[in-house]
């Protein structure tokens, strides 16, 4: 089959024509992979994908709500960080529905870098507990594993983190110079 063509080449014209402009559409190369453009761009920002059955709209609005900013109805939408609520009136408004705070609470142990404040267990944007000095940003200590009120045999460091290894349960030093391995009790 030497005579077969490509299925697609960035400059070649498709059959359709733009429904905003009625000038032909033409295969585009982006970083989400081949789709039909406009030949009109940048003047029309028509765009198609080439699969519609993986396009899926995901601005579903949500029947019943309201913005509280413009009292046009919310919409669930998807961004760049996942899916979200949002006004259906976007750009005019810029009301998005806040994820409820995520939950800290306190561990009553004193950070050891600065010893005014206590360790506190947080929650980033992935999910992922870590712990952190109450003072933050005068203090920047933070742990990623559960923190114990031990003092370190080895270094004298008062907090060790708890970690499993091997199917045991170890207390280690956090330090990056010592890490010594206690067994834990």
């Amino acid at each position: 089959m030497s005579d077969s063509k490509p299925l697609f080449s960035h400059n070649s014209h498709a059959t359709q024509s733009c429904p905003k402009c009625d000038k032909p559409l033409i295969f585009r190369q982006g970083k989400a992979g081949p789709f039909l453009g406009c030949s009109g761009y940048p003047q029309c920002l028509f765009i198609q994908p080439l699969h519609p059955e993986h396009d899926f709209d995901l601005d579903k609005v949500i029947e019943g709500s309201e913005c509280p900013e413009c009292q046009s109805l919310l919409a669930v939408k998807h961004g760049r960080y996942g899916i979200f609520i949002g006004c259906s009136n976007y750009p005019t408004c810029h009301f998005t529905e806040q994820k409820e705070q995520k939950e800290e609470s306190s561990t009553n142990i004193q950070c050891p870098k600065c010893h005014a404040g206590e360790l506190i267990k947080k929650q980033n944007r992935f999910g992922k507990f870590f712990f952190a000095c109450s003072t933050y940003p005068s203090c920047n200590y933070l742990l990623n594993s559960a923190p114990v009120a031990k003092t370190c045999e080895k270094c004298g460091w008062e907090v060790l983190i708890r970690k499993k290894l091997r199917g045991s349960q170890f207390l280690i030093c956090p330090q990056k110079k010592c890490q010594h391995k206690h067994s834990s009790e």
